[in-house]
């Protein structure tokens, strides 16, 4: 199984957002250090106490030139908020910059606030996404792009840079709604979920799904298909653990309760329905509930068990560590966790 972590870089109204940006290129250059295989690097757009992050391809690349061997992942490119030719290009850009480490993660997202904020209907984003990435993978591959879409179109065009990962860099779909499930598993790409936002029976149901499609499309495993994200808070002792990161913790789960739809009217009844319930239900959570049904927080040994619980339940291909959600954790507190999860954890599941 391969380790990944994860950054969504909110930034509380007495945070610098500078000082975010600095210590998260700071704990991807100490986390290619210590061994992790992927930093995941989230897309997100107007509400800086959930992210600052808008530009991720920008922050890989920096990150890029003060690494060796860790990928540099998308969690997600927001692929319908992006004209798919520039966004090739760019991404093609880091792949070179990074000798061929990008990870891209693509998904439409959940917020419909973005949408709002790029003049962009939202109901259209299913549609969106598959012809950009469309799109997309024929300006990796091709030495000249014609696309005549519903959305988007390019008469003979060269698109460059090419990637340097051949066919093209791996491709990765995010799943937070029970009809991506399917989609992914019939275009036969890998995917990465959370039970922050994905309920453990639904998640059961909606992985099944997956797999039927995925098989039934003809498509071989590879043994990378599966990557779930999760808080994660390695103490030395069980009390630490549950003192140091729970304000941060319930501070994200706050966060998301305040958050106003900012849009909520352009969706379907039934998408709005569930944008609803979801908000409700985290702002519900206890952070007891929270490190019972979905994170992995406690002492080195309560770690091991809960992954290994995870792996048999879940077949897990990676593994992706959320180390300060909330983003109110010290910046050394943060690398002092993501040391004990290599040295006391990570051995033992690996």
């Amino acid at each position: 199984m391969k380790f990944g972590f994860f950054f969504q870089l909110p930034s509380a109204p007495w945070q610098s957002e500078i000082d975010r940006y600095r210590d998260t290129l700071a704990q991807i250059e100490y986390g290619d250090a210590l061994g992790f295989d992927t930093a995941w690097l989230a897309e997100l757009h107007f509400y800086p106490e959930f992210s600052v992050m808008s530009s991720p391809l920008i922050v890989a690349a920096a990150a890029a030139q003060r690494t060796q061997r860790i990928r540099l992942g998308l969690a997600v490119n927001l692929l319908p908020l992006w004209d798919p030719i520039r966004n090739a290009e760019d991404a093609a850009t880091v792949d070179i910059l990074s000798n061929g480490r990008l990870d891209f993660g693509v998904g439409r997202g959940t917020n419909a606030r973005h949408y709002s904020g790029f003049n962009i209907p939202m109901q259209e984003s299913r549609e969106r996404f598959t012809e950009a990435l469309e799109v997309i993978i024929k300006a990796w591959t091709h030495e000249r792009v014609t696309h005549e879409g519903k959305y988007y179109r390019a008469q003979d065009l060269a698109v460059h840079p090419k990637p340097v990962q051949k066919p093209h860099p791996p491709i990765r779909i995010a799943t937070n709604s029970s009809d991506t499930f399917p989609l992914a598993g019939r275009l036969g790409y890998p995917i990465f979920t959370s039970l922050v936002v994905v309920p453990l029976p639904r998640l059961r149901r909606d992985l099944a799904i997956y797999w039927q499609t995925f098989e039934e499309a003809g498509h071989t495993r590879t043994g990378e298909e599966v990557a779930l994200l999760f808080p994660v808070y390695v103490g030395e002792t069980a009390a630490e653990a549950q003192r140091v990161p729970r304000e941060s913790v319930m501070h994200y789960f706050e966060v998301i309760g305040r958050r106003r739809g900012g849009g909520d009217t352009d969706l379907d009844a039934a998408t709005r329905e569930r944008s609803t319930e979801m908000r409700e239900r985290l702002q519900r959570l206890t952070f007891e509930q929270v490190c019972e049904q979905m994170g992995i927080i406690g002492t080195p040994e309560q770690c091991i068990a809960r992954i290994k619980w995870l792996q048999e339940e879940f077949n897990l291909s990676q593994l992706i560590c959320w180390f300060n959600p909330g983003g109110l954790l010290p910046c050394d507190t943060v690398l002092t966790s993501m040391k004990r999860f290599t040295t006391s954890v990570m051995p033992a599941v690996r």
